[in-house]
């Protein structure tokens, strides 16, 4: 079974309170077995639009990683994240070949 990935590319523009996010997703990672192979660092854009923060999160399938984006836990944090950055998470399937 293929992996599945949240990749999330963000501009945080409220730093504190996306700690309160931080804080408050991180049940939801440990529930669902994320594993974060990105976590900010530092970037260099080549082509397109850069964002402040770019995430590569793991998970053992893409219907885990949905689980955790529409999970009552992870809603919670997700309301913060929306009120202190802006940008777009997506999940996709890995490559399984």
């Amino acid at each position: 079974m293929a992996k599945g990935y949240w990749v999330g590319r963000i501009n945080v523009h409220d730093a504190e309170r996306y700690k309160d996010y931080v804080a408050t997703a991180t049940p939801a990672y440990e529930e669902f077995g994320a594993k974060f192979l990105v976590r900010g660092g530092d970037i260099h854009a080549q082509e397109g639009e850069s964002r402040s923060r770019n995430v590569v999160v793991e998970f053992d399938s893409v219907e885990t990683a949905l689980a955790c984006y529409n999970s009552e836990t992870y809603s919670r944090a997700r309301a913060i994240r929306q009120e202190a950055a802006d940008g777009e998470i997506i999940v996709v399937e890995g490559f399984a070949g």
